[in-house]
């Protein structure tokens, strides 16, 4: 006789359907993603998925905020400069279709708060330091913020299709490390011991 399957629990579920969802975006593209190919996926009714996500935009958005969680870990404090630039540009490189759709949320129009909420504290943090170093300039810090996340994001992406498709995600993660951590202590951004 078979085991009876064991009840999960909300949250375990609600995480291995967001889990599935973030695989299939990233295997498949954002367009093969549904409620019913999640549940087809799953092996479970429409219904359960529905009790966790009233709608695929719903399920797009937990899914953007997945990503935009993962990215954040970028910002983690306790890792050291390198560390944090590695994790951006890995998962950049790893989750192609996932940093398109991080990438369609913050050109959406939306207050980029709504989605990071560490970016009042990046551009207070950033600003401070240019302030210091560069005391004479007028050095924008959002605009200077908006950079440095484009290029996180994005560059080792180009990097990958555009120039070097060769390359191993070791290199070009070694590549951007490199060269952020290079124009950070060249502005004076760079985290201090």
């Amino acid at each position: 006789m078979d085991a009876p399957r064991r009840n999960k629990g909300f949250d375990e579920t609600h995480q291995e359907l967001l889990e599935t969802a973030v695989r299939l975006i990233s295997e498949r593209g954002v367009d093969a993603l549904s409620i019913a190919a999640l549940a087809r996926e799953m092996g479970i009714n429409r219904t359960t998925v529905y009790y966790h996500f009233d709608s695929r935009e719903a399920l797009l958005h937990a899914v953007s905020s997945w990503a935009t969680a993962q990215l954040g870990r970028g910002t983690d404090v306790n890792l050291s400069q390198p560390e944090r630039i590695g994790l951006i540009s890995r998962f950049a490189i790893e989750n192609p279709e996932l940093i398109k759709l991080w990438i369609d949320d913050f050109v959406s129009g939306k207050d980029i708060r709504d989605s990071y909420s560490g970016w009042n504290a990046l551009v207070e943090g950033t600003a401070q330091r240019l302030a210091e170093e560069h005391p004479d300039e007028d050095i924008d810090a959002e605009v200077y913020c908006v950079m440095l996340i484009a290029a996180s994001v994005i560059g080792p992406r180009v990097y990958r299709n555009s120039v070097n498709p060769a390359a191993t995600t070791e290199q070009i993660v070694a590549k951007f490390v490199r060269e952020h951590q290079r124009v950070l202590a060249r502005d004076g951004v760079t985290a201090k011991s």
